[in-house]
């Protein structure tokens, strides 16, 4: 017994025969013993280690491995689906929704949009037809001597201005995504300047019309001014979300091909529209048929952008939820069949969606104590609230990757934004479509200096309607140009709802939504969210 507890050796002496031999027996009896019943005693354990150092590797806490990975020295894989196990909101149920719809969305919509476009189409070649017949077959008719006045003083800076705006839009979207940070800033300021100086320039003019264009255009860019000054405290979020949601596009190489190809027939349909308006002078009811062909155009062009939207959308929202490089021949497609019902929908939804987040912001800062701006105010916040159930403008996402009609992608994309807490706050209080949209304001402007410049050297009595219709086109164009990035940051937000692990998303938005569940930084209100939380830089 005493033998047997207390060896004869102690255990240096039994790793002082040569270090390759064999353990011997009595080596392989205590290897069982501590593997089985204890722990081995330190000197015990340091030889065990020595002679097979991967068996500690085979006991471990969790579920084991697959047989030759870990053991055998190769690399275990990173997990790929943990990306896609949103923790910060309920899981889904069921299957993954399917990326291949084949179904018309909106069909009754789309419809209306073809018979809209057949019926604008016949209207302008009709107006184009009278024009060319009163010029060739009657050349000194009062008529046809006032519609060739038109098209050489009247239809020159017109398109010239389009041609400034197809430009400008994709120099604002170069810059933007070259720069994103400087740029937001750059757009607000910038809409400001150029705005008050086209205002004064419109009121040189000393023309009562242009007087009171001018006059129109000062006050917009003082209203402009004070929203700078008022987003101040978000421009730093907003860079960086800019920042960051633009860079997927170099990744796909011709992801900018259908906004471009989307300019090249607004360029043309606008050229045909022009010369259709001077048709429409000379006809009967000239007021109502220019204006039913200033919304038809309103409504096309609106269409075009969306089209752009989507297939950006499409692509850059398959990189982020699945990780797959889209086509945009594809994306393009479904843009102009499948989806084209939802683009025109959305198209009527989403400018009326803004003009009211506009109007209730204006109130939302002018209420104060009156009492009948305190009722406007919340009056126009409840009509917001139903509407944003219904129709936004981040619903183009989910158009686009899963093929849902406008309003069913909106109450899903508006949900999941619920779903994570903070998140319908933070998006109401973006303001990515804000300087997309004074983009368009400022290119606008910029055509409105070069058209009703030369329409005024020209020909003065044109200097009013060149100069309203050269900003009108001007900021069309731009819109368009600019569709890129505003799908961008609608992909980045709305798919970051949708899947918050994942690996491709930074800090920007875990952190905000930390600082305003912490209260941190200066308080700034939104309509919808008057009181609660904020967005600070």
């Amino acid at each position: 017994m005493g033998a047997a507890e207390n060896p004869p050796a102690p255990p240096r002496q039994e790793s002082a025969p040569v270090r390759g031999a064999a353990p011997t027996p009595a080596t392989e009896a205590v290897e069982k013993v501590v593997v089985v019943d204890q722990a081995p005693p330190p000197q015990a354990a340091s030889r065990l280690q020595a002679q097979r150092p991967l068996a500690p590797l085979q006991v471990t806490t969790q579920a084991p491995p697959p047989p030759m990975t870990v053991a055998s020295g190769a690399v275990e894989p990173p997990p790929q689906l943990a990306a896609y196990q949103p923790v910060m909101q309920p899981p889904q149920q069921g299957p993954l929704p399917s990326l291949n719809s084949s179904k018309y969305t909106n069909g009754i919509t789309l419809c209306l949009f073809l018979l809209h476009l057949a019926a604008a189409a016949a209207a302008m070649g009709f107006f184009v037809f009278k024009t060319v017949q009163e010029i060739s077959q009657h050349p000194r008719s009062h008529d046809a001597q006032r519609e060739r006045s038109l098209l050489r003083d009247w239809l020159l800076p017109v398109e010239g201005a389009v041609a400034l705006s197809i430009v400008l839009a994709f120099a604002w979207q170069k810059a933007v995504r070259a720069w994103p940070r400087a740029m937001v800033r750059v757009i607000l300021w910038s809409s400001f300047g150029v705005t008050l100086a086209v205002g004064a320039l419109l009121m040189c003019f000393s023309m009562l019309a242009t007087v009171g264009l001018g006059v129109a255009m000062v006050v917009f860019s003082i209203g402009t001014g004070l929203y700078a000054c008022w987003v101040t405290r978000r421009v730093g979020f907003t860079a960086r979300v800019f920042e960051r949601a633009v860079q997927p596009v170099d990744k796909f190489h011709g992801l900018n091909g259908p906004a471009y190809l989307m300019v090249a027939a607004g360029f043309a349909w606008i050229s045909v529209w022009c010369v259709a308006v001077i048709g429409a002078v000379n006809f009967r009811f000239p007021g109502l048929t220019i204006l039913g062909l200033v919304v038809s155009l309103a409504w096309t062009a609106e269409v075009m952008r969306n089209v752009a939207n989507l297939t950006a959308s499409r692509v850059i929202a398959l990189y982020y939820l699945r990780g797959m490089q889209s086509s945009v021949q594809f994306s393009f497609h479904r843009a102009l069949s499948h989806n084209l019902g939802s683009a025109c929908l959305g198209s009527l939804f989403v400018p009326t969606i803004e003009a009211l987040r506009i109007l209730a912001r204006g109130l939302n800062l002018l209420e104060g104590e009156d009492e009948f701006m305190f009722s406007c105010a919340h009056c126009c916040l409840h009509v917001m609230n139903a509407i944003f159930s219904f129709g936004n403008s981040w619903a183009f996402v989910h158009i686009a990757a899963y093929g849902r009609g406008f309003v069913q992608a909106s109450r899903s994309t508006w949900s999941q934004f619920e779903a994570l807490p903070g998140m319908a706050a933070l998006v109401d209080s973006d303001i990515t479509s804000s300087v997309c949209f004074l983009t368009g304001v400022t290119s606008g402007a910029l055509c409105v200096a070069l058209a009703g410049s030369w329409a005024f050297a020209t020909h003065r009595h044109y200097t009013a309607t060149v100069s309203l219709l050269a900003f009108y086109v001007g900021y069309l164009m731009t819109r368009i140009g600019m569709a890129l990035p505003q799908a961008c940051v609608g992909c980045y937000y709305v798919c970051y709802a949708e899947n918050p692990t994942s690996r491709l998303f930074d800090g920007n938005i875990p952190n905000q939504l930390s600082k305003m569940q912490e209260s941190r930084g200066p308080s700034v209100p939104t309509p919808r969210f008057p009181h609660r939380q904020h967005v600070g830089a």
